[in-house]
């Protein structure tokens, strides 16, 4: 697991704050490596800090890596370029952040805690962008193509049996 990267949250947004950096994927944590094929590579981040115009703070993390998945049709690994873009609106009181969604469904926010760890922000940003059935476009390997020839259509099976119980 990687070395935790602590920010204050609410004091970087409001100083405007920016910060980049690079996370190897095999120093993340467990919970990243189960979706994944391999964990070779890194994520290129960015976070940066501003007030937005109803003057709160708000959170923007990008998120640029190549990573291996495994497709779910061949089981062969395969490349998946992740790239995210999101913001986090920061509350300090929980109503306050209820009303707040209730009033945007489309407001993405947070409890802004003392201490907000970064790599756990990558992370978390990485599960949510990952698919959750990824497939190649054309797997091209030999098997599945004769199990999709091979298989008799089972409407027509249907059609068959139906047509010998009416003679």
């Amino acid at each position: 697991m990687s070395k935790p990267i602590l920010i204050d949250p609410l004091k970087f947004a409001r100083e405007g704050r920016s910060q980049t950096g690079t996370l190897a994927i095999s120093a993340l944590d467990q919970r990243i490596h189960d979706d994944l094929s391999d964990t070779d590579g890194e994520v290129k981040y960015t976070l940066s800090g501003h007030v937005d115009p109803l003057r709160r703070a708000v959170l923007r993390l990008t998120l640029d890596a190549t990573i291996s998945v495994r497709c779910q049709r061949c089981l062969s690994s395969m490349p998946y370029v992740l790239k995210t873009d999101s913001s986090m609106t920061l509350f300090t009181d929980e109503e306050k952040l209820e009303a707040a969604c209730e009033a945007d469904e489309t407001l993405d926010a947070i409890m802004a805690e003392p201490e907000l760890d970064v790599v756990r922000l990558v992370e978390d940003e990485i599960i949510m962008g990952l698919p959750l059935s990824p497939k190649h476009d054309d797997c091209g390997t030999d098997a599945l193509a004769r199990a999709k020839t091979d298989k008799p259509n089972p409407f027509a099976v249907l059609a068959a049996l139906k047509g010998t119980k009416s003679e």
